[in-house]
């Protein structure tokens, strides 16, 4: 009787949590009802049966219970109970599966017009490619991807040369347009999942899937990675904007195409060390850094990072509340008007030897490795010397005691919470795997021993 009892607490549980849970599937903005309505009834279909069959143990343990004089029959076989079970079980397989397959057959069907563009996924951002003014998009293929060419465009089609990239997790689309998302992976398995619009797709690396919806809501939508891809897949998220047609227009318009990142002006290094002259003043002649001033060593960093570093201190996506260092660099940065002074400075600074910066803290290597080698490695790889692909810049060889000082900033929110600091926010996620100082600096050792800090 006990089994009973809690079987129908259960039963009457279950039905007052589903009525006044608030949780439940968000607002709809896309043209996706139908697959509401197949999630709904599978819902209702699977909930009546819990009901019905929980209730029906709960009768048959309290009318069947053990009685001093009763016998159990034993009936090994009974053809016209199998066959009505089997009966209504294959009707209400057909029930739940018969209106997905009719949802499938229209979501695997693009209306005519739908526009098209596409959707890169990699380890652990997303990236976007519009059709230009031919309305085509052209091939693109692994074997094509570099650092000057992070969506693997084939350069010889001529169609691929107006094509409009977008190397930041937010897409935008126009309200009101059918538009087939054709869906890339360089990497590994990714997902691309917008509640919102109730469909997704895995993104398959060495295939081009796709999947369509039609806004019907403007607003700012999330974009997550919903398969497992690695290490931060958990903070692999973007956004999509829908917005007017008008806005779009204007928002697409300002967004280059791949033959203007290929055509684009080559750094002038000799411009660069003649703008470089105010930098000097805290970073050292030959970017070395000087911990005096919390200037940390620039020499032998990456030339894109050091690009979008001075544009975060220019927008003031660095430099914010509590980031005091941050604040005396910002009047420094919007010293370098326009991009190619920031390209130029950037490849000069490239340029410069790099030689490891002296050694300032200490900590448990050992320890240091360990958390090293299960976080910061993916992105920093193992040498600690960074990479584009992950947009991670090198540690190996730079100033430790910055390290120490941007992590802690991680963690404090100084660094890292700015809207347009896709990357940062990443990295607030990360150094949380760091417990405190102590553990910052045992990393922080690491890195030393591993780039040979003196």
């Amino acid at each position: 009787m006990t089994l009973a009892v809690v079987l129908l607490i259960l039963v009457i549980g279950t039905v007052i949590f589903h009525f006044v849970s608030p949780w439940y599937f968000t607002d709809i903005a896309a043209n996706w009802g139908a697959i509401d309505f197949a999630m709904d009834l599978t819902l209702w279909a699977s909930g009546f049966m819990f009901i019905v069959i929980n209730l029906f143990l709960v009768y048959c343990i309290y009318k069947f219970r053990q009685k001093d004089g009763h016998k159990a029959a034993y009936e090994p076989e009974n053809a016209k109970l199998e066959l009505y079970l089997s009966s209504f079980t294959a009707v209400g397989i057909v029930a739940l599966l018969g209106p997905g397959l009719f949802v499938w057959a229209v979501f695997v069907n693009v209306p005519e017009g739908a526009a098209e563009m596409e959707v890169l996924g990699q380890q652990w951002q997303w990236q976007y490619r519009y059709p230009g003014a031919d309305g085509l998009l052209g091939a693109a293929d692994v074997p094509f991807v570099s650092e000057s060419n992070p969506f693997g465009i084939n350069p010889e089609d001529p169609n691929g040369q107006d094509d409009i990239l977008v190397s930041d997790p937010e897409m935008h689309l126009p309200i009101g347009q059918p538009v087939k998302a054709l869906l890339r992976s360089t990497d590994v398995l990714h997902n691309y999942t917008v509640a919102q619009f109730r469909v997704k797709m895995d993104l398959v690396p060495g295939q081009t899937t796709y999947l369509w919806f039609e806004p019907t809501e403007t607003g700012t939508f999330d974009l997550l990675c919903e398969e497992y891809c690695g290490i931060a897949h958990f903070v692999m998220r973007g956004a999509v904007v829908i917005e007017t047609q008008a806005e779009y227009d204007a928002w697409l318009a300002a967004q280059p195409t791949f033959a203007d990142t290929q055509n684009a002006p080559a750094a002038n290094i000799a411009a660069g060390q003649t703008q470089y002259a105010i930098c000097a003043t805290c970073h050292g002649a030959q970017g070395e850094g000087n911990q005096a001033l919390n200037a940390p060593k620039l020499a032998g960093q990456q030339a894109w990072y050091i690009e979008r570093q001075i544009r975060y201190f220019q927008n003031g996506v660095r430099g914010g509340e509590g980031d005091t260092n941050g604040q005396a660099m910002a009047p420094m940065a919007n010293g370098l008007a326009g991009d190619a002074a920031i390209r130029n400075v950037a490849a000069y600074i490239a340029s410069l030897p790099d030689n490891p910066a002296p050694t300032t803290v200490s900590g448990d290597v050992d320890n240091g490795y360990h958390i090293y080698d299960r976080n910061c490695a993916a992105c920093h790889l193992d040498g600690g010397s960074g990479t584009w692909y992950t947009e991670a810049p090198k540690l190996a060889g730079m100033s430790d005691w910055y390290f120490v000082t941007q992590i802690s900033n991680f963690r404090a929110g100084i660094r890292g919470l700015h809207r347009s600091d896709d990357y940062g926010e990443q990295m607030v996620q990360m150094a949380t795997a760091m417990s405190g100082l102590e553990e910052i600096q045992d990393v922080a050792a690491y890195i030393n021993q591993i780039s040979g800090n003196n």
